[in-house]
């Protein structure tokens, strides 16, 4: 583990820094294993140009702090490529099997889709013996995406939050920042409870109809190819303005930190749902909070995704998946909620507490934990033996 990296060291973990550099084909990838505690670590493989050690940590510890929350028997961890997921699709594949290949010798992690990979992806890497969820229906996997399992579990997150605001879903008007799978699964199933999307935004821009957009004619189009600011369906603005749109309910379901804290003032939602990880900064959170603005943390709403991976990682079905994310969900979520008005603490304060409890517990039947391989730096991480 580099020196810089040590930086991101704390109790839980991580387990394992792996970075991987292939530059004869372009390879440039890290793989990050937070904790193991709870059983295999589950995280998704992100494809973008300008991913960094930093966000895969990030989205690693989320993972932890996710798949504790929802009560499964994996820990956390998250990879990341350095390139651009629209390259041609035969170095793009080239890139994910070498990566594959490289991250095999971790044999606690389970590899699973994220933004700019897909179900294709995840048999490239079985094909080169590696683990993984989220595999195409045509060689045994449950697709995840196809199915919307990660936006079903943020509306039946927020589901329960309205409650707490007051609010009915039946007529919410709702803002989608990122229209592709969790984003056009997200505004459909909030449309057949009777919310009204009014607001979608991609890379391109954003598109804004205080009627309501029509739900299925928007996501033909992205299918199709197209950009959001070409559909013809409402008022064009930049892309940025999605944020500050008129809605009660925003959901960020694309790129990490969308909501800062130099841009929450402009949010005019009473809810936050987050379909995305890391969308919201701890900061912009505590900010809104202090305005009255309820913002659920990615890890409790956007769990559908992992909990429907877990499902075919231990042999389920597809019929199985929406009633446990279903339960799943609505429980960690009233959860929080509770634990947040008893305790008069931050949702994400209340939430992290929640799931370390989990984790902590685990910990207690590791080796590691009971003294064997841990020494103490002066500067207080703790570093784990081999």
């Amino acid at each position: 583990m580099t020196n810089s990296a040590f930086r991101f060291c704390d109790d839980l973990g991580p387990k394992t820094i792996l970075h991987v550099y292939q530059p004869a084909i372009g390879l440039k990838a890290i793989a990050v294993v937070d904790n193991v505690a709870t059983g295999p670590a589950i995280g998704g493989v992100r494809m973008a140009p300008d991913v960094s050690l930093e966000e895969c940590f990030r989205l690693a510890r989320g993972m932890t702090l996710k798949n504790a929350a929802a009560g499964l028997p994996h820990g956390g961890g998250k990879s990341v490529i350095f390139a651009d997921p629209t390259m041609d699709i035969g170095l793009k594949e080239q890139l994910i099997r070498a990566f594959a290949q490289a991250v095999r010798p971790l044999t606690d992690s389970v590899l699973g889709p994220d933004m700019g990979t897909n179900e294709s992806a995840m048999a490239w890497v079985k094909d080169e013996g590696g683990q993984c969820i989220g595999l195409p229906k045509a060689i045994g996997g449950i697709p995840l995406d196809e199915i919307g399992a990660t936006a079903y579990g943020v509306v039946a997150s927020a589901d329960v939050a309205k409650d707490h605001l007051g609010m009915q879903l039946k007529g919410a008007t709702v803002a989608m920042q990122g229209f592709g799978a969790v984003g056009k699964h997200a505004a459909r199933f909030f449309e057949e409870r009777g919310s009204v999307l009014v607001a979608a935004a991609d890379y391109s821009g954003a598109v804004h109809n205080s009627d309501g957009l029509d739900v299925a004619a928007l996501a033909e189009h992205v299918e199709n190819g197209g950009r959001i600011m070409d559909f013809d369906g409402g008022e064009r603005l930049q892309r940025e303005a999605i944020v500050g749109i008129e809605c009660d309910i925003l959901v960020p379901a694309a790129r990490p930190d969308v909501i800062r804290a130099d841009n929450q003032a402009t949010v005019k939602a009473k809810l936050i749902v987050p379909g995305a990880n890391i969308g919201v900064t701890e900061k912009a959170e505590a900010m809104l909070h202090k305005r009255g603005v309820l913002c659920v943390p990615d890890f409790i709403a956007n769990a559908g995704g992992v909990i429907c991976g877990a499902v075919e990682y231990s042999g389920g079905t597809e019929a199985q998946v929406f009633p446990i994310i279903d339960e799943k969900i609505r429980g960690n979520t009233a959860e929080m909620l509770e634990r947040m008005k008893r305790e008069r603490i931050l949702p994400r304060k209340a939430a992290i507490a929640m799931a370390r409890e989990r984790v902590e517990a685990a910990m207690q039947y590791q080796r590691f934990n009971s003294g064997a391989g841990l020494q103490k730096s002066r500067d207080g991480f703790v570093i784990r033996a081999a």
